[in-house]
Formats: C-alpha cells, sequence, structure tokens
C-alpha cells in the first residue's frame, strides 16, 4: 500500500508562522553545547510524537540520524528521497530506515542506514544521545539519533534511494520564525503539519511532516529551561 499523501503539501497555505518564539541561541548551537544538553537533559515535552495514521499496516520500528555537521556555523545533514520510493517519495528526509534483527540497538540502525544511504562512516561520528520516538501516518515508530559529525565526512548518495545530500543551517531550523502551520481538511479529518521550506541556492528544499516534526521536538529539547 503506497503511503504518498493524496495531496501537494507545498499547496496548502499555512496559517501561521511561529516567530512569537524566541529561537535557539547559536551559542547553544555549538558541538560542546549540543554535548552539555544532551549529557545533562532538562525537563521537557515533546510537541509531535505521532501522525495520523495513513496505513494499516503493522507499526515497523525505525531509527534516523539527525546529524549536526560540525561547521564554524552547525548545519543539519538532511536528503531528498527518489521520487519512485513507495513511503516518503521525494521528501526530504534525515538518513535512517527500518530496524534490522541483526542491529544491536537503535543507535546501530541510524549508524548502519546513515552509512547505507548517503555513505556516512560510523568514524565521522559522536553519537550524543537521543529524542522520543516519532509515529509516522506510514507505520514507522521512529528514534531519532542525534550525533555530531566531522566536517571532514565523505557522502555517496544510495542512487536507489536518495536524490540528493544536502545541509540546512542549524540556526535556521532553530528559529521558530521559519516554523510554518498547516491544517487541511480531509474525509479522514483534519490534518495538520510544520514545514520549514529552505531556499538551497535556487531550489526549496520543502520540510515538512515528520522530517519537520523531530526538528521541532528538537527545538523544544533545546530551549527547556
Amino acid at each position: 500500500m503506497s503511503t504518498i499523501p493524496p495531496f501537494d503539501p507545498r499547496q496548502v497555505p499555512y496559517v501561521l508562522a511561529d516567530g512569537h518564539l524566541p529561537p535557539v541561541p547559536p551559542e547553544h548551537l555549538s558541538p560542546k553545547a549540543l554535548a552539555a544538553r544532551f549529557s545533562a537533559p532538562r525537563p521537557w515535552t515533546p510537541e509531535f510524537k505521532i501522525e495520523a495514521r495513513m496505513s494499516d499496516r503493522p507499526l515497523t520500528p525505525a531509527s534516523v540520524l539527525v546529524g549536526v555537521v560540525a561547521h564554524a556555523r552547525p548545519s543539519i545533514l538532511l536528503t531528498q528521497r527518489t521520487a519512485d520510493l513507495s513511503s516518503h517519495a521525494g521528501q526530504v528526509a534525515f538518513p535512517g530506515g527500518k530496524a534490522d534483527a541483526t542491529d544491536a540497538d537503535v543507535v546501530a540502525t541510524a549508524l548502519r542506514e546513515a552509512q547505507e544511504e548517503v555513505g556516512l562512516h560510523p568514524r565521522h561520528l559522536q553519537v550524543l544521545g537521543t529524542l522520543p520516538h516519532y509515529t509516522t501516518g506510514s507505520g514507522f515508530v521512529i528514534t531519532p539519533v542525534v550525533a555530531i559529525i566531522s566536517p571532514a565526512y565523505e557522502s555517496v548518495a544510495n542512487a536507489a534511494e536518495v536524490a540528493a545530500i544536502f545541509e540546512v543551517p542549524l540556526d535556521f531550523l532553530m528559529n521558530p520564525a521559519h516554523h510554518r502551520r498547516h491544517t487541511l481538511q480531509t474525509p479522514s479529518g483534519p490534518r495538520q503539519w510544520v514545514s520549514m521550506p529552505y531556499a538551497d541556492g535556487d531550489q526549496e528544499r520543502y520540510i515538512w511532516g515528520a522530517t519537520a516534526g523531530m526538528l521541532r521536538n528538537l527545538y523544544r529539547f533545546l530551549r527547556a529551561d
């Protein structure tokens, strides 16, 4: 069963942007500050946890790599999925996928998938920790694994799954002024999501759905007092 949504999210107007919320200060986005936050997390509540189901398939464990590239201006590593996949085709996503029986844990799943999808070797990674599970409408229970990526990393896209590999500045994503809220009435009820469109040169990278939801949770995690 295809889980491609029966609408184009880019054509759904946003209701509002969250410019009234404060951004994460730049000094809290350095690799050192991120490591300190994960070593001593503060109480917080994830904003997005479960999407409306679009599939009756059994829930499947999965992991994604939320990779922060340690540039002077840190960025998040993302992919554009190929257009012919049965799940989340053409969408912006973190490297990741479903767990294999041979994976030792959720971190092993994320590292294996990142190496398979974008050629990212574990030697370039420092895992910081995980964020709460996020259940997608397509039936995946995703564990976001947050890691620091060395700027010296090399990447090679798996052409069967990944159309493009790119980076988005972390301070852009952690500024709610760039978070747009959408609501669409469907036959099965209202559907709501957040988008974070990013101008990558002359191309728009439309970040929405699960990827945007997990980034929003990262924002809440980093803003917790």
